[in-house]
């Protein structure tokens, strides 16, 4: 009697792949390759919507009025620079608003100015007073903006670049994600805790779908506020740089200078050209105020709105002429195209927002951060059940994953000690921002250090639990050396600093808790043991990362 054996079918071994797997490959790399510059750039720019506010807690000596009438504070400004600059050919000042009592300037220094003296000058002036202040050196929350998009370090044209590719990356990495997810929106639903590879995956998905139209959204039009530098061919296809000039002028508030004439003329009071711009839209609308060519014949101010009017940032100005005060041009509008990136470039940076949009805003990013991040770490956790002895991983995961240690855990630090070291560096320090910035950098290198020096467990939960330490102990720090602390804040009603450190607990407690989780997590990983013969290492390998791994549908299981 003949028995006979039915075997499975095997698929060819050079069976192409599929659609989905392909886009699953795609991005996996594309958001492994970009994911650590993408996560610092994605949390920077989180916290920049509350940039303002993070300067005026950096800054805990001023006692600001912000209600003081713009007409004033323009004219007490412009007074005090050509005092110390009377050529000065270029002065820009941006006035005080609700969520920035100060009122800061920007001037250009004549050409006949000391011999190796700045080209630029850059001051904060008291709105009261239109002196510069006396207070602490720091970049506050600009530096973070700054870093967003620029990074540092290295010339903003080249930060410019990279972030610009790593947001492309992104865009890569949203759109077949979204492909490779056939489920993805029954997933998002569905969250399964303590199943290792699993469980990330479940996070990784549902903080992608939370966000979606958001993360693309803040994704595209980061692409677009920039759009000239990535696609310069259209601009340099225009005849003269007056031409391109004019182009810029349209979609960002800064005038080309022009040509002095050479005849001296006295320049028209600001404060009334201001009065004229509020009259025409409102009080409390004026944002910025141009003055070129001060003190000669050919003088021209520009009032310009606030970009908090409304979405597009496109600019709208009344352009004087400087001596005599006449209306020459009101731009309130501005054609398809600019006012189309206008309007990207305004909901990419939220500057219309109020306080609750503003909130929805961080929130929704911080879930755009945390997907970043999930999506590293998922990396990680995957290859890790393929790995024949986990406790010894090859070079590669070895350096993805202490490079995700210090990109997640290490920058919540390194921002965390950006603040310490504003309250704690002496105040009369020379280049106090710098070295502000320069702690930054140099605590988030020493995380990777100890990222790289430590067991991968033990540093996740070090370097946790000194980021949750730190954002404890900053607002008992407020107590003993400033006195914007919480009791002063609850008895004074200032609540910009009660919220700032509230907020600050409330990362304290979510730092905290992700410790606490990586501590009792256990491994149901083993190493497998040498003595095995290599094929049966491989395929015990293979049957636990089986037995551990939820089966999914396609290519699901495989997306990061």
């Amino acid at each position: 009697m003949t028995t006979t054996v039915k075997t499975a079918k095997r698929p060819p071994a050079n069976k192409p792949q599929g659609v989905r797997q392909i886009m699953s490959n795609v991005h996996i790399w594309t958001g492994l390759l970009a994911g650590w510059i993408l996560y610092a750039i994605f949390l920077t720019g989180t916290v920049s919507y509350f940039r303002d506010e993070i300067s005026a807690y950096m800054r805990p000596e001023l006692q600001i009025d912000s209600a003081i009438p713009a007409p004033a504070v323009s004219q007490r400004i412009v007074d005090t620079i050509f005092e110390e600059a009377p050529n000065a050919p270029l002065a820009l000042l941006t006035l005080p608003t609700d969520r920035n009592p100060l009122a800061s300037a920007f001037w250009r220094n004549p050409p006949t100015a000391a011999p190796g003296s700045p080209a630029f000058g850059r001051a904060i002036f008291d709105p009261e007073t239109g002196q510069r202040l006396a207070i602490r050196d720091t970049e506050g929350g600009d530096f973070f903006f700054g870093f967003h998009f620029n990074l540092h370090y290295m010339s903003p044209l080249w930060g410019r670049w990279i972030a610009g590719i790593c947001a492309m990356f992104m865009l890569v990495a949203i759109i077949s994600g979204v492909i490779t997810h056939k489920k993805i929106f029954i997933d998002f639903f569905t969250f399964r805790w303590g199943k290792g590879q699993r469980s990330w995956l479940d996070a990784h998905n549902a903080l992608s779908v939370l966000g979606l139209p958001f993360h693309f959204m803040i994704t595209w039009s980061g692409l677009i506020t920039l759009m000239l530098l990535y696609m310069p061919w259209g601009m340099q296809q225009l005849p003269s740089m007056s031409d391109r000039a004019a182009v810029n002028s349209e979609m960002r508030f800064f005038l080309p200078m022009g040509e002095a004439s050479g005849t001296p003329a006295t320049l028209v009071p600001i404060s009334q050209l201001v009065q004229q711009a509020e009259e025409r839209w409102g009080p409390n609308t004026v944002g910025a105020v141009q003055v070129n060519l001060a003190n000669d014949s050919n003088a021209r101010v520009a009032v310009a709105r606030q970009q908090s009017q409304r979405i597009s940032i496109t600019p709208q100005y009344l352009l004087f002429d400087g001596t005599n005060g006449e209306l020459l041009f009101a731009k309130e509008s501005s054609g398809a195209a600019a006012t189309t990136q206008g309007v990207l470039y305004g909901l990419h940076l939220g500057r219309f927002a109020d306080i609750v949009t503003r909130w929805f805003y961080f929130l929704v990013s911080l879930a755009g951060t945390a997907m970043v991040g999930t999506g590293l770490v998922l990396w990680t956790v995957k290859r890790r059940t393929k790995l024949p002895n986990p406790t010894q991983p090859y070079f590669g995961f070895a350096l993805v994953e202490r490079l995700n240690i210090a990109s997640i855990a290490g920058l919540s630090i390194a921002m965390t000690a950006f603040l310490w070291l504003n309250r704690l560096l002496p105040l009369d320090m020379a280049q106090r921002a710098s070295w502000e910035i320069h702690g930054f950098f140099i605590t988030w290198l020493l995380t990777l250090v100890w990222a790289c020096v430590r067991p991968a467990k033990r540093a996740w939960v070090e370097l946790l639990y000194t980021a949750t330490l730190l954002l404890v102990l900053l607002p008992v720090l407020n107590f003993f050396i400033t006195d914007k602390h919480l009791l002063h804040s609850i008895t004074t009603g200032d609540w910009l600093f009660f919220w700032f450190d509230i907020s600050l607990w409330l990362l304290a407690v979510l730092h905290g808790y992700l410790a606490w989780r990586v501590t009792h997590h256990r491994s149901k990983h083993k190493a497998v043991p040498s003595s095995k013969p290599a094929s049966s290492r491989h395929s015990m390998v293979a049957k636990t990362a089986d037995e551990n791994t939820p089966t999914t549908s396609g290519s699901q299981g495989e997306a990061s």
